[in-house]
This record gives C-alpha cells, structure tokens and sequence, in this order.
C-alpha cells in the first residue's frame, strides 16, 4: 500500500506540469495486455520493444533471460525502462507459470496451423503476448502451452519481420482498439498510486539523499 505522505512529499519536487503528465499518461496505462520476450539475443531488440510498450501504454514487460544475461540498452530504450516495468525470469517455466497465475491468456506471435490473423484478435480477455529469440523464434515450451496464436498477414516475398518490427505493430494494433472498448482495461487506483510513485522517484536525480531526509524527519516524530 502506498504511503500518501511519502507521496505527496516527493510529488513537492515536481513541477505542476510533470504531475499532471503522470496523470494523463496513466489515464492511458493498461495490464490488460502484457509482453514477453523470450531469450532475445540482439540487445537492441529488447530495448526497442520496451520503448514500444512505453509509447503505446503497456505497463509491463517481462524478459525471460536463461541464456543471454541482464541486459538493456538505454540509449534504444530512451529512458524507457523508468516508465515501464520489467519483470525478469531465469526460466521460460517461471514466466508462464507467473503470467498464467495473474489470469493471462499465452499468446504465442508465430505462423501456426491454428493461428489468429492480428485483425481477427479476441482483445477482449487479458493476454500475454509472447515473442521469441530473432534466430529460432519461441521455444517448444511455449507453443505447447499456448492458449492462442497470433501472426500478422504479410502479403510480399520476405515471410518475417524483426521482432523489435513485429512487436510494435501488434502492440499498436491492439493497444488502439482496446482503448475503444468499453472494457474495463485502465490501472486501478492502487496501481495508479504505484505508478505515481515509482516515477516519482525516478524523476529525482538525488532521491536517495532526499529520502534520507523524510524518514529522518519522520523518525523524530
């Protein structure tokens, strides 16, 4: 639960018009879509992919890191990564078993035999959107326990995109029509005090001296 004090303390290093973009920007914030990105090899293509999400609303990301390590690239992500959350997994297990828990549909993004067209998608349940690695695409894991499969059409010679390409128009696509709806897809008044407060602190170059300083105070109380 989030401290109001605290809040209302750090937002007092705001400017009113950095407040009131928090808001506006999660007046448009949505869990109702999620991404997964599974053992991606060219570090640029997650950071792009992250940069996506932030642009078109999707709150969280979730990297599934078996074989390539902990890595961002903040210059693709431009800052992305202080806006959206990045949930991270050692096993492609732990992250299907922690998305199917929270009541998320697997969408696996590959041509497949039961495949959905992007236009034809069901945005109506919550679905976790999965990509995979640029050389082998997803694994066997998640094709098996997929509840759905997702491509877009393509209508030239060449028969795939860059996933980092891939992931942004999907994203794009679904995020637009979602908000359309009269779905009950915007962040809830706790996740919204959340968010507040996490960028709050990540719009503060010396937080923690700051922070030091609340609970010095508080402490005295």
């Amino acid at each position: 639960m989030v401290d109001l004090d605290y809040l209302n303390y750090l937002e007092g290093f705001l400017t009113d018009n950095r407040k009131e973009r928090f808001l506006n920007v999660l007046e448009t914030r949505t869990n109702h879509f999620t991404v997964a990105m599974e053992d991606v090899f060219q570090l640029h293509n997650t950071s792009a992919v992250m940069r996506s999400c932030e642009v078109f609303g999707i709150q969280q990301l979730n990297v599934v890191e078996e074989k390539f390590g902990k890595r961002i690239d903040k210059e693709i992500a431009m800052g992305a990564q202080k806006w959206v959350d990045v949930n991270r997994f050692e096993s492609i297990s732990d992250c299907l078993d922690a998305l199917k828990a929270k009541g998320y549909r697997i969408i696996a993004t590959t041509p497949h035999q039961d495949d959905c067209l992007l236009a034809d998608f069901d945005i109506t349940e919550p679905a976790a959107l999965f990509f995979g690695t640029e050389r082998d695409g997803l694994s066997p894991e998640v094709i098996e326990r997929a509840d759905g499969f997702l491509k877009i059409p393509m209508v030239g010679f060449t028969e795939s995109l860059n996933i980092s390409v891939s992931a942004a128009i999907i994203i794009q696509d679904l995020t637009e029509r979602l908000r359309k709806t009269d779905l009950n897809w915007r962040l809830t008044e706790a996740e919204i005090l959340e968010k507040r407060l996490d960028w709050a602190r990540n719009s503060i170059k010396d937080i923690k001296r700051i922070e030091a300083r609340y609970y010095s105070g508080n402490s005295k109380l």
